[in-house]
């Protein structure tokens, strides 16, 4: 039996469906030390902002992905929230929650595999734009095809890129947080203008000109900045609206992925940018998601 699990659930609506069902489970009480540390209900805090607004307000620590504190759990699910933004899937929020906050109900209800394929297929074109596999740990075929499970409702759909054509590190708002969120998913940030936008194979190169200032330097070397290039994944027919005016100033984001420095994030950078200055300024003292091991 599948559970079609709105963003919105009402959890007395899904306790007859669990109470009446032909399966029999294993509850959470008798997993012992099978499972680790005996599962507790806890409130899901408002700083974990994966799940928060997910539908529901109480959820299982450990988690089933073998978190056991919050602290762990806020560390590994923050890396999460800017693909949730991206709008990939609109099932990406609820297949996730499933696993970082699960609902606290008696037994474990693991994610429908056609859910966690549905929302993999839309979201990874997303996650490779900015350097990132979809992880082993959400392997589809770990998770259940006809237990009771959460499944994809027949109005998920991709939202993004089938919806907006816009590059996925082009598609930025401007806000605070956002800002913050791919400065955070991003190794370095540098301010620059751009001397050339030109198509390599499927790809956008930019060549940026010689007057750089690294932002955030991560492990960018002085040598790696004087010859970076940036690269816009499979961005050679997807519309870049920064890259229209290449005498502007802008804060540029990037990763290295094998060889290459991928382009991961791009604002505007003028007298009016105050967004952008907040985020740096907060990125000196805020403590960023760990995405190098979420990812895996």
């Amino acid at each position: 039996m599948c559970i079609f699990w709105p963003p919105r659930l009402v959890l007395a609506m899904l306790m007859p469906i669990l109470v009446t069902s032909e399966y029999e489970y294993v509850s959470w009480k008798d997993l012992g030390d099978s499972y680790g540390k005996s599962p507790q209900c806890v409130d899901i805090p408002e700083d974990l902002r994966l799940c928060y607004t997910v539908g529901y307000h109480r959820m299982l620590l450990p988690n089933l992905l073998e978190h056991e504190t919050m602290a762990e759990v806020k560390q590994q699910a923050g890396s999460w929230v800017p693909l949730v933004h991206k709008r990939c899937h609109s099932g990406t929020q609820v297949f996730l929650c499933s696993l970082f906050a699960p609902v606290c109900l008696d037994r474990p209800i693991y994610p429908c595999r056609n859910l966690c394929e549905s929302v993999r297929d839309s979201c990874t074109p997303i996650m490779e734009a900015f350097g990132f596999p979809w992880p082993e740990m959400l392997n589809c075929s770990k998770f259940p095809q006809d237990d009771m499970c959460i499944a994809a409702n027949v109005t998920d759909v991709a939202q993004s890129p089938g919806n907006s054509p816009t590059c996925p590190p082009c598609d930025n708002e401007m806000s605070t947080e956002v800002i913050l969120e791919h400065l955070c998913a991003s190794e370095f940030a540098i301010r620059t203008k751009i001397k050339e936008a030109k198509i390599e194979n499927v790809d956008k190169k930019l060549i940026l000109q010689k007057k750089r200032k690294q932002m955030k330097p991560g492990s960018l070397k002085k040598e790696e900045l004087r010859k970076l290039v940036l690269y816009l994944k499979n961005g050679a027919n997807c519309p870049c609206q920064q890259l229209e005016n290449l005498r502007s100033n802008y804060l540029i984001m990037g990763r290295k992925v094998g060889k290459r420095y991928l382009l991961t994030g791009i604002h505007k950078w003028d007298k009016s940018s105050k967004e952008v200055k907040k985020a740096l300024k907060r990125l000196q003292s805020q403590k960023c998601p760990i995405y190098e091991t979420s990812f895996k």
